[in-house]
């Protein structure tokens, strides 16, 4: 029998020779895959850009500080003489008109002083009376030459002293007098005693320093507030603001003052130099007390109808970490990164007002529904943030 070679199909080489080459042609395959995902696949996918938006808005800027409520003017009456309290007249939150009596002081010791003053004053003028009929009649003795000019001028001398010893008995008659009258104790203004530091058989002494008695607001219906604004923010107060505040004892009401005075003189808290500003209240309803905080917040300036956005948005360094090919001349601080209609824009920009949550944006380009863009999913950040401290 005949035995014929016959030859191989095509296809059954190739499969011998595919499988005989079997790893390097996954090996291959594999690198193109990979490939694949890292050039074609990465380049197709789109950043998913995070947005907050734009809105159009009002927005007022604000200084806030804390300050004590008291009157307008306050007045201290004290006691120029010594003394024990005899009568006190008005108590707490009593209405004095000026003129009127608060206190007497027990005036027999004053009294025995006026009577000194005046036996003194007495013995003054019997003198003086005496050295001027000595004077004249040695005077004509000595016209007549009967006695000597040295005894004429003696005489003089001695009534002039005399003059002198009234004039001086005078004084302190008065003096004493004075200071019986000082024994009442009478208000000086009209007003409101929101103080009283003294009470009855107490004793006074004002050898050293006039002791206060009582302390007299004069008109409660006009209030002013002290506070202490930063020199960071000092610069922005003006004369005439309109100022809101609250207080802790109605904490559902908003009160209204304005600005009446800044003073020049600084005064240094924690290492922060502040300066006091002076803000007129009306209390016609007298419901403001001396003494209350109020928590106050100064109008500074505010924007009616504008575009404005978080402040959070705002705080980008630079637009290279998230969006491709970012002109040289672009920045974050000249311009916004705008998402309009599927694409990104710049659009020329500047800051406006600014609060601790929104910042104005002064620019003509803004356009309904535009998003500002701030990074994009899976974005790692790498700034680094900065913590400030008080100015030292």
């Amino acid at each position: 029998m005949e035995i014929k070679n016959k030859q191989n199909p095509w296809y059954k080489n190739l499969a011998k020779w595919i499988w005989r080459k079997k790893w390097w042609i996954l090996l291959i395959a594999l690198c193109v895959v990979v490939t694949w995902l890292i050039i074609g696949g990465r380049a197709k996918k789109k950043k998913n850009y995070i947005t907050i938006d734009i809105t159009r808005g009002d927005i007022t800027q604000t200084v806030t500080a804390t300050g004590e409520i008291q009157p307008v003017n306050t007045v201290n009456v004290g006691s120029q003489v010594s003394g024990t309290i005899d009568e006190i007249f008005v108590d707490y939150n009593s209405h004095v008109n000026k003129g009127d009596i608060l206190l007497t002081i027990e005036p027999s010791v004053l009294k025995s002083s006026v009577d000194e003053a005046k036996a003194s004053l007495d013995s003054a003028k019997s003198e003086l009376k005496y050295s001027e009929s000595e004077y004249k009649r040695n005077k004509m003795l000595y016209t007549d030459g009967f006695i000597s000019r040295a005894e004429m001028e003696k005489s003089q001398t001695t009534y002039e002293q005399a003059k002198q010893s009234v004039n001086k008995a005078q004084y302190s008659y008065d003096r004493a007098v004075t200071n019986l009258g000082y024994a009442t104790i009478t208000s000086p203004v009209d007003g409101t005693v929101i103080s009283r530091k003294v009470d009855k058989g107490q004793t006074v002494a004002a050898s050293f320093q006039t002791p206060d008695l009582f302390e007299i607001a004069e008109d409660l219906s006009k209030m002013q507030i002290e506070t202490a604004v930063s020199e960071a923010d000092i610069g922005m107060i003006k004369q005439g603001q309109n100022v809101t505040f609250t207080v802790d004892a109605y904490p559902n009401q908003t009160f209204n003052g304005t600005v009446n005075q800044i003073r020049l003189s600084p005064t240094t808290v924690s290492n922060v130099v502040v300066y006091t500003v002076v803000i007129d209240v009306d209390n016609s309803d007298l419901r403001l007390m001396p003494g209350m905080t109020a928590f106050v917040t100064v109008v500074v300036a505010d924007a009616k109808d504008i575009w404005k956005t978080k402040n959070s948005g705002l705080l980008i360094r630079s637009y290279k970490n998230i969006i491709d090919n970012v002109p040289d001349n672009i920045t974050p601080q000249t311009h916004l990164a705008i998402k309009r209609d599927n694409n990104i824009v710049f659009v020329p920009y500047k800051k406006g007002l600014t609060t601790p949550t929104e910042t104005q944006i002064i620019s003509d380009d803004i356009k309904n529904n535009d998003k500002l863009i701030i990074g994009f999913t899976g974005q790692i950040s790498t700034n680094k943030s900065t913590m400030r401290g008080p100015r030292m």
